[in-house]
């Protein structure tokens, strides 16, 4: 039986989008999952297109982390709203229904992790294939990519 690596490097040029259902206005460039790297959690960068915005969601066991990385949004929190700009850090207990929406005029980008997976990462890789944008590259550091 092969031992999984110690570590795993990845650029984002390796990660592959998807939108979990064609009217959302978010998706998600897909970097750590059970799939991909056999962890149990997952790890994407959440894109959100102007005005963009996640359905209200509640995980049972799962603790989510968003970490801005560009654009700025507001969430809310069991009715809790809370300002998010770049730099700015937010975890979702388990149990909170909480949503995300972008309220800058370009786009929101959010490194998100969740753990335990609680098959967010099948959710999503059941969804429509995404093309990253020139702007969604540039940001993410795969200019020229």
């Amino acid at each position: 039986m092969l031992k999984p690596a110690p570590a795993i490097r990845k650029v984002m040029a390796e990660c592959p989008a998807w939108r979990i259902s064609p009217q959302d206005t978010n998706y998600f460039a897909m970097v750590f999952d059970a799939t991909g790297e056999g962890c149990d959690l997952v790890a994407v960068v959440e894109i959100f297109e102007p005005g963009g915005r996640t359905p209200p969601n509640t995980h049972v066991r799962a603790h989510e982390m968003f970490f801005i990385l560009e654009g700025e949004g507001r969430a809310y929190a069991d009715g809790e709203a809370l300002e998010l700009r770049r730099g700015d850090a937010m975890l979702v207990r388990p149990g909170s229904s909480h949503e995300v929406e972008n309220t800058g005029p370009g786009k929101l980008y959010c490194l998100t992790v969740m753990t335990p997976d609680e098959d967010f990462a099948a959710l999503i890789r059941r969804g429509v294939p995404v093309t990253l944008s020139a702007e969604d590259k540039a940001v993410l550091g795969m200019a020229g990519t």
